[in-house]
């Protein structure tokens, strides 16, 4: 399952390259997003087309339809987050998300049970919904701030590096 490090330490993230998936978020550019989270899309409707869709690899760990509805779920989270970060807050302070406890909303929404046709044409249409607002949000606001109810602060810059490498981990988790 994915793994969230602490509050603390969750800048590595965006800071060197991940020991695990490879995803170095220093030769990632801003304008590299929207292109890798539609090729993780591409990636995953094939992975969500394979006969072993449904089968874990262990007992503690998602099935690739497990990890599919996550990432679609997290694009739509995510362009989401953006979006509030774009807005700001009536009072000036900066946005705050609401926890997101993503091992509770794959129980509660059954991931297990869905449907991957469906989840796989879900994940690209938010893939690409969530694709095109990091196109359109324009330099000038890349380092408007968001902050997780943990207290972990983003720029809009910092944020979509650390969506992506969320992404490029789990196709790299399911070997798309």
């Amino acid at each position: 399952m994915p793994i969230v490090p602490d509050v603390k330490n969750w800048t590595w993230v965006v800071e060197r390259a991940c020991p695990d998936c490879g995803f170095d978020p220093a030769a990632t550019g801003y304008a590299d997003v929207p292109p890798l989270v539609r090729d993780t899309a591409s990636r995953f409707t094939e992975v969500l087309a394979r006969p072993d869709v449904r089968q874990r690899p262990d007992e503690s760990t998602w099935s690739p339809l497990e990890y599919g509805a996550h990432v679609r779920d997290v694009c739509v989270l995510f362009d989401s987050r953006l979006q509030q970060m774009l807005r700001g807050t009536d009072d000036g302070t900066v946005p705050r998300f609401a926890n997101w406890d993503q091992d509770e909303t794959a129980v509660a929404e059954r991931y297990d049970q869905q449907d991957p046709a469906r989840v796989a044409a879900e994940l690209a249409a938010a893939a690409e919904t969530v694709a095109r607002s990091f196109e359109s949000v324009p330099p000038e606001q890349r380092d408007r701030r968001g902050e997780r109810s943990d207290g972990a602060s983003f720029t809009v810059d910092s944020f979509a590096r650390y969506f992506i490498h969320d992404l490029v981990h789990h196709v790299h988790d399911v070997r798309g």
